[in-house]
């Protein structure tokens, strides 16, 4: 199966349909009249989806197991078809398209199970996904490639040579894989003033998303919030939100996290953990999406 653990839980939705057409207009009356002699065909189909959709993964080897949270099995005749409509909801980490067709496939073949007695030229026809919703593939675009970016180490024992960095460059390399090619990248001691100074220099150059990697911890040279929160102008608590309730289903220390974002003026900063799993999750929580900030800001009316 495909690894999701890295994926974070959002709404996802599905619409999948299927047609079963019929050779006379005296088969549709008898499924409408509820006359058919195996039973209730609308009924017999529908409880049997909703049983398909929540048995996916036993009968789909890469399917995941998912919560099934709605769904919804509608019908629709059409001179000779019986247009069958389902639709599926989900809170998880992977999509429910599988999910409606195989709903829909199976409402479709009860259809045509309970009707070939009296119908010997029914036919089961498209059956497709309608509409998907949720996860990356709906997620608002925001250009990145424009994008000016500087990526800054808190380290005294990097700052010194004394250790090679790699959550630095981990956040370097996502960027890149985000679009984002214009990015500086800086070491700094675990002072106040070194870190104060380096942002200085990065919002007058017009940098438009800095983000620090260390020093978010517990410990006395544990500074980089500290250096950072005078010069926040515009506070965005919900970046770190995230990016700790990710990583705590993941690591039960991410709450001791005490990374801050917000805006400092035009430029937006970001103070990750300094370990590279902290930085790797932190990147997989926040991004793509925090980009669509600067879509927001872009946008605002003056």
């Amino acid at each position: 199966m495909v690894d999701i653990t890295f994926k974070s839980f959002t709404l996802r939705k599905a619409i999948a349909t299927a047609t079963v057409r019929v050779s006379r207009p005296e088969t549709i009356e008898l499924v409408q009249q509820r006359k058919v002699p195996k039973g209730d065909v609308f009924e017999f189909a529908r409880a049997s989806a909703l049983l398909a959709i929540k048995k996916t993964s036993d009968m789909i080897p890469d399917c995941h197991p998912l919560p099934v949270e709605f769904a919804a099995v509608t019908y629709e005749v059409e001179e000779l078809c019986i247009n069958i409509r389902v639709e599926v909801h989900t809170i998880y980490k992977t999509g429910v398209e599988v999910e409606a067709m195989h709903g829909a496939s199976l409402a479709a073949l009860v259809i045509y199970d309970m009707l070939k007695p009296v119908d010997k030229q029914v036919e089961i026809q498209n059956i497709r996904l309608l509409e998907k919703l949720g996860g990356k593939s709906n997620s608002p675009v925001v250009e990145a490639e424009g994008l000016k970016t500087a990526v800054v180490v808190c380290s005294d024992s990097i700052s010194k040579g004394q250790k090679d960095d790699r959550s630095g460059k981990l956040v370097v390399e996502a960027l890149h894989g985000h679009g984002i090619r214009d990015v500086e990248y800086f070491v700094v001691p675990d002072e106040v003033s070194a870190i104060q100074r380096r942002l200085e220099i990065c919002r007058e150059s017009s940098v438009d998303l800095l983000i620090f990697t260390g020093g978010t911890g517990l410990s006395d040279r544990d500074v980089t919030p500290d250096a950072v929160l005078p010069y926040i102008t515009k506070p965005i608590p919900g970046i770190m939100e995230t990016a700790r309730q990710y990583g705590q289903l993941r690591s039960r220390t991410a709450m001791l996290s005490r990374g801050i974002a917000g805006f400092s003026e035009n430029m937006l900063v970001i103070t990750l953990p300094g370990s590279p799993n902290g930085v790797k999750e932190s990147m997989q929580a926040i991004f793509p999406q925090v980009l669509h900030v600067f879509h927001v800001k872009r946008d605002k009316p003056h």
